[in-house]
């Protein structure tokens, strides 16, 4: 078998009533380094379970007495963190099917292919290590009490976290827009942490960075042989996500082909594999995001309407940095400390100088890019304070092009500002300003200042 050295350390079970299956599965794993143990029955295969632990079973389907499914189930109630591969026939692939929907991670069909067996133990130690992190992580979760948040002080974005709030408690589809950098990862993160399928895989699909066929692959999985270099079957992120949480990144990309086969599955919760003639069930939650306008996709005909009204059933939009001004301070500084403390740097601060250029950068890269650019500081900066010229020539540049440049131009941003953080409240801005409402009125008249219809 190959691939020994990636698969060694499982503690294996072979159950399988037929002696020559059993001695030669024994044989073959333990020349691949695994420890094995084998067993006739199910009866067998419960006594040893009790008296040690594995990592994982190999369970043939089609035994006297007790069956594969019943066996299954039965180790999993004594072992819930036994893995368990169901060992079947071509005839019984139906039913290895169904064992999926039970539990099992997953099955190997008769007579077989000690390559294609070695791989999916590979997978399996992997499908381990990830559930081990993912248990790690919440512990980890759970003692601090902290997680990554969608940070900042403005309006605007304590707008997007409280509708964090409202939907993760729910199973609905959620459909995150905004441009490109604007933290839409981030937030189908916090959906996700705060969702009861926290403790499940959140499975990221990059779509606009894959070709239409690899990208059905990776959504959908494949069986051996249904393309050129298909050597192994192989599941998709659909299944990968069972229990938890798919997270479609740039849905806007995809092929209309791929759209098709998207919205049938979302609609059927149930997946069938490229080459594939089986449906799986799969439990899952979409949270889709893209930087493209889906409802003038629509209407050019790249994106089907039934699709978009499937993901689109609640909306969080993100807005651009730069109308979210208040939040360049915050996250510049939240940067700047996270890459000193990763760089064990001595902590830093932002000089006013760089400040004022921050703030004057209209950032069309978004967060992404402002992140960056404090990156590049820190690594350049040789004092304990960022000046202007430790900040990247294209922020300076960029930020002296757009800077106010009189009292007046000042004064100007500075109301817009405030209107924008509090809705266009005039009443709020007002105080804010320190004015009374009649001056600041004239204000906004004196600097054309679109009247919104929360004016109040």
């Amino acid at each position: 078998m190959s691939e020994a050295a990636e698969n060694r350390g499982l503690r294996i079970l072979v159950v399988d009533d037929e002696d020559i299956v059993r001695e030669s599965l024994t044989e073959w794993l333990r020349d691949d380094g695994h420890q094995v143990s084998a067993a006739p029955s199910a009866r067998d295969a419960l006594r040893l379970v009790a008296e040690q632990e594995f990592d994982v079973a190999l369970v043939d389907i089609k035994m006297p007495r007790t069956d594969g499914l019943e066996l299954q189930a039965r180790l999993k109630e004594k072992a819930p963190n036994l893995s368990v591969i169901i060992m079947t026939a071509y005839a019984s692939v139906e039913s290895a099917v169904r064992a999926l929907k039970g539990g099992a991670y997953d099955y190997v069909v008769k007579p077989f292919d000690p390559d294609e067996l070695s791989h999916l133990l590979r997978r399996t130690q992997e499908h381990r290590s990830l559930r081990t992190e993912n248990m790690r992580l919440k512990q980890s979760l759970e003692a601090s009490g902290e997680a990554r948040e969608f940070i900042g002080v403005s309006t605007a974005a304590e707008r997007v976290r409280e509708r964090i709030d409202t939907v993760a408690s729910t199973e609905c589809t959620v459909l995150v827009q905004g441009e490109s950098g604007t933290g839409k990862e981030l937030v189908a993160q916090a959906v996700h942490r705060r969702s009861s399928r926290r403790y499940n895989p959140l499975v990221v699909v990059h779509c606009g960075a894959l070709a239409e066929g690899v990208l059905e692959s990776e959504l959908f999985g494949h069986e051996k042989g249904a393309f050129t270099g298909a050597r192994y079957h192989h599941k998709g992120k659909f299944e990968q996500a069972d229990g938890g949480t798919v997270f479609l990144d740039e849905i806007g990309d995809i092929s209309p082909q791929v759209q098709v086969e998207l919205l049938r599955v979302l609609e059927e919760k149930a997946v069938v594999r490229v080459g594939g003639r089986q449906t799986i069930p799969v439990d899952f939650r979409i949270i889709a995001a893209t930087n493209q306008d889906l409802e003038a996709c629509v209407r050019a005909g790249t994106f089907r309407e039934d699709l978009f009204w499937r993901i689109n059933v609640v909306s969080i939009w993100i807005p651009p940095i730069r109308e979210r001004i208040p939040d360049i301070p915050v996250l510049a500084n939240h940067f700047l400390e996270r890459f000193c403390r990763n760089m064990s740097k001595k902590p830093k601060t932002i000089g006013a100088d760089a400040m004022e250029a921050l703030l004057a950068c209209p950032w069309p890269g978004n967060v992404r890019q402002l992140k960056n650019a404090i990156e590049s500081a820190v690594v350049l900066g040789k004092d304990n304070v960022i000046g202007v010229g430790d900040l990247p020539d294209w922020v300076v540049a960029t930020a002296d092009r757009v800077r106010p440049r009189t009292l007046a131009d000042i004064e100007s941003s500075h109301v817009r500002r405030i209107l924008d953080e509090v809705g266009g409240n005039v009443t709020e801005a007002a105080r804010i300003l320190g004015v009374d409402r009649g001056t600041l009125y004239n204000k906004i008249k004196k600097f054309g200042i679109p009247r919104s219809a929360d004016d109040s």
